[in-house]
């Protein structure tokens, strides 16, 4: 019996040395890609300055009112993009996202709106496709690497849903979850209403605020923020991908660090075990030697 145990415990050992090499790994892995992750979202930083300003220069000196930045009253459909990750093996990572998901689709059913879901990311798909959650619009976009075609394609669905009319199944928000990057320990599940833009003071909200150059447009105002805003919005998003794949890395290179951790203690566990076991056997074995040479001798 005890040899069986021997051999359950060292079997455990190899497994668990198997899936410690198999974390090891992930954890190399994903501590190589978050620089160039990281890297990508501050390339991306100076476009997303330069629109900003530019949108907010003409939401400064021009008093327009535009689709993209009216308030409806009485709206009764709301569109939320959750921003998850294709892959797991990343922590809490991709459940966190999903429940600031469902927390904000409560607080807008409260409010008496229809939610509209709009879903990027493998593992937030799976978890709607296994509630029998309908879904508008899904993407499988590679979200360790998010490409700006993506963005765009995303962007275009949702302003197309955004400028519909009511009676066309539009909506008069638009919603995006997704994760902030803040350092490589914390990632934060974040909102931003993304549409219809919020303009205090003359300024896009959410932004820095800088004193702007004065702007003349050409060929008139309204023309420019037909062309900026949709821009806007896909940089937008564009960043909320970039930030959501520096936020996988880091989530997945802490829990596969926690992963290995675990997996050594578990191996010291069962070797402990299976020495314990051995030295079971040996007694065993000897009791076994002294007693049949006791009979024998008392023959």
């Amino acid at each position: 019996m005890a040899g069986g145990s021997q051999r359950v415990f060292k079997a455990r050992i190899k497994s668990t040395q198997s899936l410690k090499k198999m974390f090891r790994a992930q954890e190399l892995i994903a501590a190589s890609r978050i620089g160039k992750a990281r890297a990508r979202t501050a390339a991306a930083a100076p476009y997303a300055q330069a629109i900003t300003r530019a949108v907010s220069a003409v939401a400064t000196h021009t008093d327009i009112d535009h689709p993209l930045t009216r308030e409806v009253a009485g709206a009764k459909r709301a569109a939320v993009l959750v921003v998850s990750s294709d892959r797991g093996m990343a922590g809490s990572y991709p459940a966190s996202v999903v429940r600031e998901a469902e927390r904000l689709t409560q607080q807008l059913q409260a409010e008496g709106k229809d939610v509209l879901l709009y879903v990027a990311g493998r593992r937030a798909i799976a978890y709607y496709t296994f509630r029998g959650r309908e879904l508008v619009s899904t993407w499988v976009y590679g979200s360790e690497r998010p490409s700006p075609e993506v963005a765009e394609e995303i962007a275009e669905a949702l302003l197309e849903k955004f400028l519909a009319t009511e009676d066309e199944g539009g909506v008069s928000e638009l919603h995006v979850v997704s994760t902030q990057f803040v350092n490589m320990v914390t990632q934060r599940p974040r909102v931003v209403r993304m549409l219809p833009l919020e303009v205090v003071e003359g300024v896009v909200e959410a932004e820095e605020h800088e004193a702007l150059p004065l702007y003349d447009f050409e060929p008139s105002p309204e023309a420019v923020l037909d062309s900026l805003l949709p821009r806007y919005v896909q940089q937008r998003i564009y960043a909320s991908l970039l930030d959501a794949a520096a936020s996988e890395l880091a989530a997945r290179q802490r829990a596969m660090h926690t992963a290995t951790d675990n997996a050594e203690d578990l191996i010291r566990t069962y070797t402990r075990l299976a020495n314990q076991a051995r030295q079971a056997d040996i007694t065993q074995e000897i009791s076994e030697i002294v007693s049949g040479a006791d009979a024998l001798a008392g023959a």
